[in-house]
């Protein structure tokens, strides 16, 4: 089982997503932590150490490549979760396993 992160800004999405990965995901990750922020984020990374990190792109401040950035080189997976196609390219630079467009979809999500 792969512990995980959801970081992003929208409390409605946060909340759909552990829903999702709770109701259709539950034998494969388990959500450790949430937070709203880079700053969140980066404090729930370093407390938990997950395998992998949802991770919205456009939030307040920073985005979820500034945090990237200031992780270094990650020690966990990433799957991008945004309602912006355009950053698609750049997420693979930063070697995401995946890329969710928002709203998510059931069978993609698993």
């Amino acid at each position: 089982m792969l512990n995980a992160i959801l970081i992003d800004d929208e409390a409605n999405a946060r909340e759909k997503l552990g829903f999702m990965l709770e109701q259709y995901c539950a034998a494969s990750v388990k959500l450790v932590a949430q937070a709203r922020n880079v700053e969140e984020g980066l404090a729930a990374i370093a407390a938990h150490r997950p395998q992998l990190v949802f991770l919205d792109v456009e939030m307040p401040g920073e985005s979820g490549f500034d945090l990237l950035r200031r992780v270094g080189r990650p020690e966990f997976e990433v799957v991008f979760t945004t309602a912006h196609d355009h950053y698609a390219i750049k997420a693979i630079k930063f070697a995401a396993v995946d890329y969710l467009l928002k709203p998510i979809d059931v069978d993609q999500l698993r």
